[in-house]
C-alpha cells in the first residue's frame, strides 16, 4: 500500500484465477458456434480442459452431419475455440484436439454423390 494513495500497487494485489469448467464451457459453446450445420439429434459438444501456468489444453468431443469435409470441420473447431478461449479467459490454447464421437447420416451437399 502507498502512503500517498492509500492503494495497493499492483505487484502486490492478487490475480483471478479462471476455473478449468468456465474454459471448459467456453470451448464448448465455440465448438457449437464452429460446426456449419449440427445434427438434429446429436448431443451438444463436450469439452474437457487442462489448465497448467496459464495456457489450456482442450479437448472437445462432438458429432457431425456426413457427408462432409471433416478436416475442414475440425480444422474449423479448433480455430474458433483456441480465437474464443485466448480471448475470453486470456489463455494460450497450445493444444485443441478434436474427437468425432458420431456421424449422423444428413442430407448430400448440392452436387455431391452419396
Amino acid at each position: 500500500m502507498t502512503a500517498l494513495t492509500g492503494r495497493v500497487d499492483a505487484s502486490g494485489r492478487g490475480q483471478t484465477r479462471i476455473a478449468d469448467r468456465v474454459v471448459a464451457k467456453i470451448a464448448a459453446q465455440a465448438a457449437k458456434e464452429a460446426v456449419d450445420v449440427r445434427p438434429q439429434d446429436a448431443a451438444p459438444p463436450r469439452a474437457t480442459v487442462t489448465v497448467h501456468r496459464g495456457a489450456a489444453r482442450v479437448r472437445v468431443s462432438l458429432d457431425l452431419v456426413y457427408p462432409c469435409d471433416i478436416g475442414r470441420q475440425c480444422g474449423a473447431v479448433r480455430r474458433r475455440v483456441a480465437e474464443r478461449v485466448r480471448a475470453l479467459a486470456g489463455m494460450e490454447v497450445p493444444e485443441v484436439a478434436v474427437q468425432v464421437e458420431r456421424l449422423h447420416p444428413g442430407a448430400a451437399p448440392e452436387g455431391s454423390i452419396r
